[in-house]
């Protein structure tokens, strides 16, 4: 008697938690590919980017060019011609490095950019997640498309298209 109440007690706190724990699968890329937005500010960062690498590029070219003359030139110079000209292409590969740092560095301009024109929407769409959440009751929103841990995800279990209709993106 004693053994069977435990058993139910087992089951009863068993089916308890099961039922507890509700969760949900989002694919972060098809939304972000599903926004107008997002897509407009990934081109504006993708000319941007191409915009500063020519600068960048045109320096470190530039360098070049100048340290070839200087191979081409090296015996005609003196001491101090050959002092200035090597200063000259050091100070042209340091304006180039520098350059690229404020573009591309960890706090440089691209980074930036990209966070004033991406955290907007990015935080619009974890909002949009956390109310279908708090809604439905969700404990966990796993994102499949940057887990790859998730084998298979029912397509049941999946709120993409109701994030983008909560957004105004119905497709």
């Amino acid at each position: 008697m004693v053994r069977r109440i435990i058993i139910c007690a087992i089951c009863a706190i068993c089916s308890l938690t099961a039922s507890a724990q509700k969760f949900a699968l989002v694919d972060m890329d098809y939304i972000f590919k599903n926004i107008p937005a997002y897509e407009r500010a990934n081109e504006q960062l993708s000319q941007v980017s191409k915009k500063w690498q020519a600068e960048v590029d045109a320096l470190t070219t530039e360098a070049q060019t100048m340290y070839k003359n200087y191979q081409n030139e090296v015996v005609f110079l003196s001491k101090e011609q050959k002092k200035a000209k090597q200063d000259a292409i050091m100070e042209k590969e340091k304006q180039a490095s520098d350059l690229k740092r404020k573009y591309f560095g960890p706090e440089g301009e691209l980074f930036k950019k990209r966070t004033s024109l991406m955290t907007p929407i990015q935080e619009e769409v974890y909002n949009a997640v956390k109310d279908i959440a708090d809604l439905r009751g969700y404990q966990l929103v796993l994102d499949r498309a940057s887990d790859t841990g998730i084998i298979f995800g029912s397509p049941k279990i999946d709120i993409s298209n109701e994030v983008l209709q909560k957004l105004g993106y119905a497709n």
